[in-house]
């Protein structure tokens, strides 16, 4: 069924490439263009990985959950990151499409199974732009505390008057500028992230740099308070922290020389951000006893704690640029699974519309704007994360499995990157995936069950009946894939 699939969605060409067929694109959808490369795809991977990870959710994690065993946490996140980053580069060498796992398991697993997926990271790429722009709240009350300006505390993401009500004005104007910034053009918004995400980088160095200088053994004892059941709970919210190349997959189409830079970029962004993440943990608990940390302004409160005041303010305005960057790419990531699903005919068309100057999805990007700014102060970070991190989840052990399928049914297709270790790799990232994913809360299966059996509905009731599927004679070859 999945090699029936494959051969209709991908017809094979003279060297084993992969050729996506499809009817007439949809009026005013045309091909971006190609400006990315390794360079750009490199900065907005760390920019989607390196956030409010590092900034918020690490503080919260270990005050909460894991204690100094929050290094433990990720270490095992990002292990169970790296069996699937190495099949979505193989897939990204191979199909390099906008849509990410959407396509990916569409072209192998069916169109049923494509659209679960897209549904479910349409969600996701969502909530995690919501989530990460309330997770600069509390370094920007901080920021403007210290300089003697106070923000209203509703303005902040503080509680409101209803039970569970918060209002993050902040939160949602920081989506509404992402989303106007994304509109202006690939080129210019990934300068401008290149740009922040290189600020970004070199203020967690001096964090962990005068962290270091300031470290004592003491604050890591103990080192599990909350046994081992705490750090791999907590792996479980930090994964959160460790996907963001999963949203670089979705700029396939506006990559140069997709098939050789999208793998080496996934592969060095996660590289790079485990590295840093691994060290601002050791630091983070270094620095202060976890039991004291603030979880709004971690590395703020501990700098602060240990002397650095004037550079607790510096690191404040990193986890500003920092958490603006992960909205970049996420926004981006979901805008272009919009287009994807919009483009086939499984949402409707004027989502795959693209500007005719600029030529990037604006509708389906405004719209992400919009919806993420309405989530914004609605809900709080862990539990964002966690119904953020089922649905990733999900995604990596269908896009495992499909690379899985694919490759000993289709071992001649030509591919741009191999995942190692067959099958070893790919089974030990479905198996890390369904054991992070049995840590998650009963409430967060029920709301990602609640929104897959509405997505059903929404294949059933139009998707369905309107998909642009291929049919004999009427279809027409776009590009070969060997030429992206």
């Amino acid at each position: 069924m999945a090699v029936s699939r494959l051969s209709t969605l991908f017809g094979t060409g003279p060297s084993g490439v992969l050729r996506r067929t499809l009817p007439a694109e949809p009026p005013g959808s045309s091909r971006m263009v190609r400006t990315l490369g390794l360079t750009q795809l490199t900065m907005i991977g760390i920019g989607a990985i390196i956030g409010a990870g590092i900034f918020s959710l690490a503080a919260s994690v270990a005050k909460d959950t894991a204690g100094p065993a929050v290094l433990v946490s990720f270490l095992v996140a990002g292990l169970a990151s790296l069996f699937a980053a190495f099949a979505y580069a193989e897939f990204a060498g191979m199909v390099p499409r906008a849509g990410s796992s959407y396509t990916y398991c569409a072209a192998v697993l069916g169109e049923l199974v494509g659209w679960i997926v897209g549904w479910d990271l349409l969600l996701e790429y969502t909530a995690i732009v919501a989530v990460v722009a309330i997770g600069m709240s509390g370094y920007l009350g901080f920021l403007l505390d210290g300089l003697g300006m106070h923000l209203p505390q509703w303005a902040l993401g503080a509680p409101g008057t209803g039970a569970g009500h918060r209002v993050d004005l902040i939160a949602m104007l920081i989506c509404l500028a992402v989303a106007w910034l994304l509109t202006r053009g690939t080129r210019t918004s990934a300068r401008v992230e290149t740009v922040l995400t290189i600020i970004k980088i070199l203020i967690v160095l001096v964090v962990i740099v005068l962290g270091f200088t300031r470290l004592d053994p003491a604050n890591l004892h103990p080192f599990a308070p909350f046994g081992v059941t705490g750090a791999l709970t907590g792996a479980s919210t930090v994964f959160f922290a460790v996907f963001g190349y999963d949203a670089l997959s979705s700029a396939a189409e506006e990559s140069v020389s997709a098939r050789r830079h999208l793998p080496k970029a996934m592969l060095i962004s996660l590289g790079v951000s485990m590295v840093l993440y691994v060290l601002a943990c050791i630091v983070l608990t270094g620095m202060q006893h976890y039991s004291r940390l603030d979880p709004k302004s971690g590395f703020s409160s501990a700098l602060r704690s240990v002397g650095f005041a004037g550079v607790a303010n510096i690191v404040a305005l990193g986890a500003i640029i920092g958490i603006v960057t992960v909205t970049f790419s996420f926004m981006m990531g979901a805008a272009r699974i919009w287009y994807a699903l919009g483009r086939d005919g499984l949402m409707p068309a004027t989502f795959a519309v693209l500007h005719p100057k600029r030529r990037i999805p604006h509708r389906a990007t405004w719209s992400i704007g919009i919806i993420a700014a309405a989530l914004a102060g609605l809900f709080p970070i862990n539990t964002v994360a966690e119904l953020t991190n089922i649905g990733v989840l999900l995604a990596f052990v269908l896009v495992s499995g499909a690379v899985l399928v694919l490759r000993y049914r289709k071992p001649g297709l030509r591919r741009g990157f191999r995942c190692p270790g067959m099958p070893v790799v790919p089974l030990c990232s479905i198996g890390f995936s369904i054991w992070l994913m049995s840590y998650l809360h009963w409430e967060t299966w029920a709301r990602l069950g609640g929104w897959l059996v509405l997505g059903l509905a929404v294949y059933a009731g139009y998707g369905y009946r309107r998909a642009r599927r291929v049919r004999p004679g009427g279809s027409v070859e776009l590009e070969s894939l060997d030429t992206s």
